[in-house]
């Protein structure tokens, strides 16, 4: 059928239908979002609240949530603690940072390790991606930040939680469901899910397609994802589940950043040499898994993993690379990478109160092929770099919770981690010696954890733990002078504590928290050379802050508030290869000091929902000498949303308005950009349109 004869069909279906409010879904809705349940705290299900630890759960209905489903930062904006910001730029991913770690990523995201579906989507170096996340097919989104998440091993500033929807077992649930939608800057969207289940066995096929021409010259991007699951059951103990994921990315152009006087001029521009040398990516990734779960008895359970999947990425940078100890401006490279985990879940009691625990073990691996070639204005001339990067981690850990008194629960956890890198360089002449060598790290992370249940709507907890974050195989790659590997840089360590406390009453969700962090060995930029960038460790880096969140639910109202000060300060002067001593004091680029998001919901009548969100931050700095900064900024939102029932199914119309006032701002920093290039400045005003429809 024509878009056009099925859009009209559909109109007059939606006109000739009555408008209809499921009550029983909403209310359930607003009750999950109020109080859902987690497993990240403590790999077991748990009630968000019980959870002794700073954890926020997102619930998804791909149906109902009036967003294109496109980025995380959709989604997460409502989480204090979290930084997620869309650079407009689909060839670097989304810039993602928990409590201030993971500022200093300049691509993809490290300091912070992302799941989805127990698979991570972080490599054992360190490295993440968020844009591998099949969001029309997410159900839930946890984010675990503070010192429990150190029992997710290297890199866990912070843990990014995604499940997906799991295949429905039998007849009377299945279901289609199909999305269309349009908006500025000639976004187009279309998608459709696929469900059905029988007699204990079930598969889902979801398939996703978005294009852009983007906000920026230069930015246009286009992206297909594939996400499958099938789910069998073969006894009410054991469930097996596939699963697939597909993400194919033939186009994203990158227009790079701006400098201050660029981005206040016209931000819609793009730097010159990004035309010159067509900077631009493609990604393709294929992934397979299969996890287990069994229940052996009524005490204990058993978690199984095993992944596998490979990723290609081809990039065009912004200069030749042309020198003879340069390491290319074309960078091709080929992962392959697998693991496997398996953790056991025990529930007891001591002295007649509960105890329960889980041990684990996970390995994971990375297979790297990298080569690097002049960039001859956009294409690939001669080689300037050929090596195999590898990356391998073994990790065993163990984490118990004992309700010791009737209002008291302590709770213990340890990890080990072994990380391993290597290089075998292939490519070796007198400009460009051996780079090969390896590395290995070891490190324990200990958590100790104390919680107060005062009453039924009180408790008041803390925790504290060490954790580290080993540098990753780019950061890893050069010294200074470009004779060799930097295997002798050090992987950050961090001592973390917090003291929270969550309450409830009636509608009302209330979560604070005071969170303390210092490191040593943090990983810094030192300079940047014939394209390469070399990093050095520095010491007592210092994270602090607040953070509140509030909800509020009733039967035509709700509200959210997510508030976050975060002080990041290096707390030590060192010496920076580009730019001279970086002084004391001087705070943490990337990290603004204040953000603030608030959301007031109305919903006036049946099945229609309208709101008005406002997101602000302050100044952020966007390099270590705090030499420059992206102003602060407030942005207004507004949205609109009509679910109704035609024919057989569940329809909903919504639109949005982004940046309602047209404010220019910059939606991300490039931190520590050695063209001083800082700024990526973010939409402006901009309607996004889209039409479901669940059968």
């Amino acid at each position: 059928m024509h878009k056009p004869l099925f859009i009209r069909a559909t109109i007059a279906a939606a006109i000739s239908a009555h408008t209809l409010l499921v009550c029983q879904e909403a209310s359930a809705q607003q009750d999950k979002q109020l109080d859902p349940v987690v497993v990240s705290a403590s790999r077991t299900e748990q009630k968000r609240f019980d959870a002794a630890a700073s954890i926020d759960a997102v619930q998804v209905d791909p149906l109902r949530t009036p967003s294109p489903l496109v980025n995380m930062s959709e989604l997460l904006s409502g989480s204090p603690g979290i930084q997620i910001r869309e650079r407009q730029n689909y060839a670097q991913d989304l810039q993602l940072s928990v409590r201030g770690f993971g500022t200093r990523s300049t691509f993809g995201v490290r300091g912070v390790r992302i799941l989805v579906d127990g698979i991570p989507a972080t490599m054992p170096d360190g490295q993440g991606w968020t844009a591998t996340a099949p969001l029309h097919s997410v159900r839930r989104i946890e984010v675990l930040r503070g010192p429990v998440a150190q029992l997710y091993g290297n890199a866990a500033g912070g843990v990014v939680n995604i499940f997906t929807a799991d295949p429905p077992l039998s007849t009377a649930e299945s279901y289609a469901s199909a999305s269309l939608g349009a908006g500025s800057y000639d976004q187009r969207q279309a998608g459709f899910t696929l469900a059905r289940g029988s007699d204990g066995f079930g598969g889902l096929l979801d398939v996703f397609h978005y294009r852009t021409d983007g906000y920026r010259e230069h930015s246009a991007a286009e992206r297909t994802q594939i996400n499958g699951k099938l789910k069998w059951a073969p006894s009410p103990a054991t469930t097996v589940t596939a699963l697939v994921n597909v993400l194919d990315q033939p186009l994203s152009q990158d227009p790079l950043g701006l400098n201050h006087a660029q981005f206040e001029q016209d931000p819609r521009q793009v730097a010159p040499v990004a035309l010159t040398f067509d900077t631009r990516k493609t990604i393709e990734q294929r992934q397979a898994g299969i996890v287990v779960d069994h229940r052996i008895d009524r005490s204990n359970t058993l978690h199984a993993r095993a992944y596998t999947g490979v990723r290609k990425v081809m990039q065009t940078l912004a200069f030749s690379g042309s020198a003879a100890n340069s390491a290319g401006g074309v960078v091709d490279l080929d992962n392959d990478f697998r693991g496997m985990g398996l953790h056991w879940a025990h529930a007891a009691q001591l002295n007649g109160m509960p105890l329960n625990w889980t041990l684990g073990v996970e390995a994971d691996e990375l297979e790297q092929e990298r080569r690097g070639f002049v960039n001859n204005n956009g294409t690939a001339g001669a080689l300037r770099r050929d090596e195999t990067d590898t990356a391998r981690n073994i990790d065993v850990f163990g984490q118990v919770d004992w309700m010791f008194a009737a209002q008291w629960k302590g709770t213990a956890g340890l990890r080990a981690s072994r990380v391993r890198l290597g290089v075998d360089d292939r490519y070796i002449t007198a400009a460009s010696p051996n780079d090969s060598g390896s590395v290995s790290y070891r490190n324990i992370s200990p958590v100790l954890g104390l919680v107060w249940f005062a009453d039924e709507d009180l408790n008041i907890y803390g925790n504290l733990g060490r954790g580290f974050e080993t540098p990753t195989i780019n950061e890893s790659a050069y010294r200074p002078g470009g004779t060799g590997s930097n295997l002798g840089l050090q992987p950050a360590r961090s001592l973390q504590g917090e003291i929270g406390l969550k309450w409830k009453r009636d509608n009302h969700v209330l979560d604070l928290a005071v969170f303390h962090a210092r490191s040593r060995d943090e990983i810094a930029q030192l300079a940047t050379e014939n394209g390469r960038s070399i990093f050095q460790n520095v010491d007592k880096v210092q994270r602090r802050g607040i953070e509140a969140g509030w909800r509020m639910n009733d039967a035509a109202f709700s509200t959210q508030l997510a508030y976050t000060l975060l002080d990041a300060r290096f707390r030590e002067a060192f010496t920076s290869g580009s730019g001279g001593v970086i002084a004391a004091g001087n705070r943490l680029p990337g990290a603004p000091m204040h953000s603030l998001f608030a959301q007031l919901e109305y919903r006036p009548a049946a099945g229609l929902t309208t709101a008005l969100e406002m997101r602000a931050e302050s100044k952020a700095y966007a390099d270590d000498l705090n030499s420059d900064a992206s102003p602060g900024y407030a942005v207004f939102n507004l949205r609109a949303a009509q679910e109704f029932r035609a024919g057989q199914g569940t329809w909903m119309l919504f639109a949005r308005l982004d940046n309602v006032f047209d404010r220019n701002y910059a939606g991300s920093v490039i931190v520590n950009d050695g063209n001083r290039r800082f700024f990526e400045p973010a939409a402006g005003r901009r309607l996004f349109v889209g039409l479901r429809a669940r059968l």
